[in-house]
């Protein structure tokens, strides 16, 4: 009889314990750490994407200044050719020219620069998409140039600063 109240202490014991050992314990979370790391990334984020487009307008001030100008550079340069009736060249038109067509060429290398760098930058890289072939556009406005069309490479231009204004807006 002895045997059958242990046997059944036993197994009540042992019921009773079961559940308990099952369960399992678990470590609160400190949510300061979480929400401070989460607002360092954030911050982090947002400084890059500040950096970014901050570069963009840069391109589209330095851009649209030298568009202003060069309408009347370009219609400059036009009316000189016109009214050269020798056949030789201004050695002063000629410079203006060389002068221009560098500036084109500096503008395709900061375009080329910018798209690296949003490239490269994975928080920009969304804004990659949109960006990309504003250095192309440069470029076909610096043939444009090269080739004495001017007008038509500011032209080429307006498009690019269109490209990059649309950037800027999706980065807001």
């Amino acid at each position: 009889m002895k045997k059958v109240v242990l046997a059944t202490c036993a197994l009540v014991l042992l019921s009773t314990v079961s559940p308990a050992q099952t369960r399992s314990r678990r470590t609160p979370k400190h949510p300061s750490t979480t929400k401070t790391s989460n607002t360092a990334t954030a911050q982090a984020v947002a400084k890059v994407r500040t950096e970014g487009a901050t570069r963009v307008a840069n391109q589209i001030k330095n851009l649209s200044t030298f568009l202003y100008l060069v309408g009347g550079v370009a219609h400059g340069i036009e009316a000189i050719d016109a009214s050269n009736t020798g056949g030789q060249p201004s050695p002063t038109n000629e410079k203006n020219k060389a002068q221009l067509r560098s500036t084109f060429s500096d503008f395709r290398i900061g375009l080329d620069a910018l798209e690296v760098y949003f490239r490269s930058t994975p928080e920009l890289q969304p804004y990659y998409a949109k960006l990309v072939g504003s250095a192309s556009g440069a470029a076909d406005a610096e043939t444009q140039a090269k080739a004495g069309q001017f007008n038509q490479a500011g032209r080429t231009l307006l498009g690019v600063v269109g490209r990059l204004t649309d950037v800027l807006v999706l980065m807001r």
